[in-house]
């Protein structure tokens, strides 16, 4: 007769105390942004009945009543489209040099707010704070203060766009900076480049992706900015729809409107391919 010798019990499953940590750490996150949400919730006077009732008055609004003849945005007007064109067109132009020139402004500052390529760390936090400041400012802010600087006209939105943007993109890619594979950068450095060498050869390849893609994302983003700069006079398509909205002319402004989303759509589909062309 065969005694079976009963087998120990298997061991209790404790958890390292890193991932304990960890794990604690995640709840009180997750507590805390649930604990902000329910906050904020408290004055946003969210209210879904008076939604349901003022969707009657969104119907009218777009497509018009009985009582108010004309009214509403359909069918839109276009017959001043040429000029919703050219300053449409305008419009663009303003993205582009504005994106332009935030790039040439960003790239040096990019190297100087990460944290592996700058000379030292009070350099790292006064840029990180002139970046902060540029992008803090709201576009339109900014805007005004570069109409009452050179007045009206495209000029100031240009200069509006260049600086806010600067402070997203110079932020966006000091990270992709911070996040390149050292060792190619320990490769250059140990050949005996120059720092300078170090920079070109050894984090630029690495970041030039990044980059173009951050730089395609932030010209979308500009274009569709650009239409706003006009209502503070800063040049573009949003003087004309700000002037048609005022003056209840919604027909046409129906008509800028269209030509608008269908050059953001146009725009974002076009960089979406060259986005992937470059990844």
């Amino acid at each position: 007769m065969t005694i079976r010798v009963p087998e120990p019990p298997l061991p209790i499953y404790r958890p390292p105390p890193a991932v304990l940590r960890n794990q604690r750490w995640r709840w009180a996150a997750s507590a805390t942004v649930l604990l902000i949400v329910a906050l904020s919730l408290g004055g946003s006077e969210i209210s879904l009945p008076r939604l349901t009732q003022g969707s009657v008055n969104i119907v009218h609004y777009l497509f018009g009543s009985a009582e108010r003849p004309r009214s509403g945005y359909f069918p839109p007007d276009f017959s001043n489209g040429l000029v919703y064109l050219q300053q449409m067109l305008l419009t663009v132009k303003m993205a582009v040099v504005g994106t332009t020139g935030a790039v040439i402004l960003a790239i040096p500052l990019s190297f100087l707010a990460a944290r592996n390529t700058t000379p030292n760390r009070l350099t790292y936090q006064l840029t990180r704070r002139l970046l902060d400041l540029f992008r803090g400012v709201p576009l339109i802010v900014m805007a005004l203060i570069f109409v009452a600087a050179v007045g009206l006209g495209p000029f100031p939105g240009i200069l509006a766009l260049a600086i806010h943007t600067a402070g997203i993109l110079g932020k966006l890619f000091a990270e992709g900076i911070e996040n390149i594979d050292e060792g190619q950068v320990e490769a250059v450095r140990s050949s005996g480049a120059h720092p300078v060498q170090v920079l070109s050869h050894g984090v630029w390849p690495q970041i030039i992706p990044h980059l173009l893609s951050m730089t395609l994302y932030r010209f979308e983003s500009n274009v569709r900015d650009s239409t706003l700069l006009g209502i503070v006079g800063a040049g573009g398509i949003g003087y004309y729809i700000t002037e048609a909205i005022r003056g209840f002319d919604s027909r046409s402004a129906s008509a800028i409107l269209i030509i608008i989303l269908s050059s953001v759509f146009l725009i974002d589909f076009l960089s979406a391919k060259l986005r992937e062309r470059l990844s």
